[in-house]
């Protein structure tokens, strides 16, 4: 019983990571969320300004209010139910590129989601169709959340890194320290309460909307 409890967890963090890796097919690393426009404008320009502009979206931005659209997708009970869930997310998209970023991704996930593990086909934003995988999959919400809260962290980070100059090591620093408040994020947007949605990554929105009519750029968003 025990060697089987532990496999099932073994193979349950295994999925998840296999879906959060850059190498699934999502096209998540095509996205900055704002962040080239502000490294142009200087605002984000070393590993001091990137680590404040990365703290500031996983509290008061994308970071904590995708994990609670993904806490209210895995809890949600019927189609309807996840089907108003993305409504609110599309709704709640700051720009036309984030609203791009969120639905592509989410539907390149749930292509190759639904034809390798059978579910049922769906468009979905990207955190409405994590949560719901997740859910389908007998995957923790404790897990899904974190897991996907680091990974959002890490491919920011890495953005970073082909924008600014911004070391490796600096880089996997700030990886390894503000992954604890993913943790705590998670955590506090497990119960998936939308009534309590909000955001205050005033910055980051301005700069998502400047993108979109940057003259050179690398990213999609």
């Amino acid at each position: 019983m025990e060697e089987r409890t532990a496999m099932t967890t073994e193979n349950q963090i295994l999925t998840m990571a296999q879906w959060l890796s850059p190498a699934y097919p999502v096209g998540a690393f095509a996205y900055s969320h704002g962040l080239e426009s502000l490294v142009e404008d200087g605002n984000v320009r070393d590993a001091n300004t990137l680590r404040a502009w990365l703290e500031d979206i996983l509290r008061f931005g994308a970071g904590a209010s995708d994990a609670r659209f993904i806490a209210a997708a895995w809890h949600a009970e019927t189609s309807d139910d996840v089907a108003k869930v993305d409504a609110k997310v599309r709704a709640f998209a700051a720009s036309k590129e984030r609203a791009l970023e969120t639905v592509q991704i989410g539907a390149a996930f749930g292509l190759v989601t639904d034809k390798i593990w059978k579910q049922e086909p769906a468009s979905l934003t990207y955190p409405v169709a994590l949560g719901r995988a997740a859910k389908l999959q007998g995957l923790p919400l404790d897990l899904t959340l974190r897991m996907a809260t680091q990974a959002t962290l890490s491919n920011l980070i890495s953005c970073a890194q082909r924008l600014a100059p911004i070391g490796q090591t600096e880089a996997q620093k700030i990886l390894r320290d503000l992954t604890k408040l993913c943790c705590e994020i998670a955590q506090e947007t497990s119960d998936g309460d939308l009534s309590v949605l909000t955001s205050s990554a005033f910055i980051g929105d301005i700069a998502s909307m400047r993108h979109e009519s940057q003259y050179s750029r690398i990213f999609r968003t």
